[in-house]
């Protein structure tokens, strides 16, 4: 009998076929045999069995990750959000090109990226490209092409102010030019739908209450741009993908365009999930974020529409920073920087909120992992089958999780989970067959394939 790495058993283990006793054979970091049974005679020179109260899950896949680094690291960093990523069962994650200085928009920003992650990573990191102002004129589009080629997932836009000066947001005429341009290379355009115009009009946020900074944030913000993104795509034959949707009205225009045939794909993020705008205190800006959490109504709405796979994944949206830019002394929505800090225990909040909702924990699951692979394009990962990468989470679902932001492994100790008590908790994390350790630095940087 042929001797193999590394054996995983489990009891329980959810895979493509659904969950089931499995003994997954590993070999130079990737899955070889899925066999069935924890028991099954596998000859290995390392064996880990899970114990009964755990459940064997593929790696999750977060692709919309702020990393911040270089330029904003006391913000975020690939050593911190690296680790804090394993501790929530995350294996991959795709690095955003903002907050950092410089921004991924360009080639010289991406391997500033390299240089600085090099060495750091405790699991997988991919990069996005950013399309700003600079690089989506009429004769500047060569630097997106440049970056695809380079084997970044595809380019960000945003339709509204960013919030960081060196990362400007298109006009129409700019995001078809982009479009245009990414379309021709078979690349992705991923956007940040908030109109300006609508932003424009409403009532300035300011204050300590969170219903002025929703009625700052409406509906129609996201609506309008969702419209102008869907018909862009619909005219240039670009992929496109929402980010972040909070705003359950722009459904129906979304299921529209996917019954037209239109390549557009859309997530959503675990506050929108699991947090309701109700239920936020007055002063608690470590819940602002933008789009804005809404009320529980629209958060159901959404969750039916993540159930009959409008809402194609779930990532994080991880957007930290430092507690004083969060203004947590005068709790000022109109001031403080709008971000949620959630990466280490996404899994944790969707498996609370969906066990309450009777949605099995394979569904989550499968939104995000599988899902988040397959949208941003992410190959060799997000499930526990044959050749693929053995990147793997032991879960306790039924183990009880307080969260304490300055226990987190985030850079800063400001989560809208603080004080949360959660059910489930990632006990182990494997990455191509080998344990992830406080001091690991096993990750590898990965382009698109």
């Amino acid at each position: 009998m042929t001797e193999h790495a590394l054996v995983v058993r489990a009891h329980r283990a959810l895979t493509p076929e659904g969950e089931r006793a499995v003994s997954v054979v590993v070999d130079d970091g990737r899955i070889t045999e899925v066999l069935s049974g924890d028991d099954a005679p596998v000859d290995a020179a390392r064996e880990i069995r899970l114990a009964e109260d755990e459940i064997l899950l593929p790696g999750l896949v977060d692709s919309h990750v702020h990393v911040n680094e270089p330029g904003r690291t006391e913000w975020e960093g690939f050593a911190s959000a690296t680790r804090a990523a394993a501790l929530g069962g995350v294996t991959t994650l795709v690095d955003m090109p903002l907050n950092s200085v410089p921004p991924t928009t360009t080639l010289d920003g991406l391997k500033a990226k390299h240089a600085v992650a090099e060495g750091k990573l405790a699991v997988d990191v991919g990069f996005w490209g950013g399309a700003v102002p600079e690089n989506s004129g009429a004769d500047t589009t060569g630097t997106l092409s440049d970056l695809w080629s380079e084997g970044v997932f595809g380019f960000k836009a945003f339709l509204s102010p960013s919030g960081v000066d060196e990362f400007g947001h298109l006009s129409p005429e700019q995001l078809n030019t982009a479009a245009t341009a990414i379309k021709a290379f078979g690349g992705r355009l991923i956007v940040h739908a908030e109109d300006p115009r609508v932003l424009d009009s409403a009532p300035a946020a300011s204050g300590r209450e969170y219903a002025d900074f929703l009625a700052s944030r409406p509906d129609e913000a996201e609506n309008a741009a969702i419209a102008l993104v869907i018909d862009t795509a619909r005219r240039t034959g670009v992929r496109a993908h929402i980010l972040h949707l909070s705003s359950a009205s722009a459904l129906p225009l979304i299921a529209q365009a996917k019954e037209e045939g239109v390549s557009l794909t859309v997530e959503s993020c675990p506050h929108y999930l699991t947090l309701a705008a109700e239920e936020i205190p007055a002063g608690g800006t470590s819940y602002k974020c933008c789009p804005p959490i809404r009320d529980g109504a629209n958060r159901d709405l959404l969750w039916r529409a993540l159930q009959d796979g409008l809402i194609d994944c779930v990532v994080s949206d991880h957007s930290p920073s430092t507690p004083d830019l969060k203004d947590l002394d005068t709790g000022d929505f109109g001031t403080a920087w709008g971000g949620v800090a959630g990466l280490q225990v996404g899994l944790s909040a969707m498996w609370t909120e969906a066990r309450g909702r009777g949605v099995p924990l394979a569904e989550v699951v499968r939104w995000m992992s599988a899902r988040p692979a397959r949208v941003a394009g992410v190959s060799g990962k997000g499930s526990i089958a044959q050749g693929m990468d053995a990147d793997l989470a032991v879960f306790a679902p039924d183990e009880p999780f307080h969260v304490e932001a300055s226990s987190l492994a985030h850079r800063n100790p400001v989560s809208a989970y603080d004080g949360a008590d959660l059910h489930g908790r990632v006990r182990r994390t494997i990455l191509r067959g080998t344990e992830v350790t406080s001091d690991s630095v096993s990750g590898r940087m990965i382009t698109r394939d």
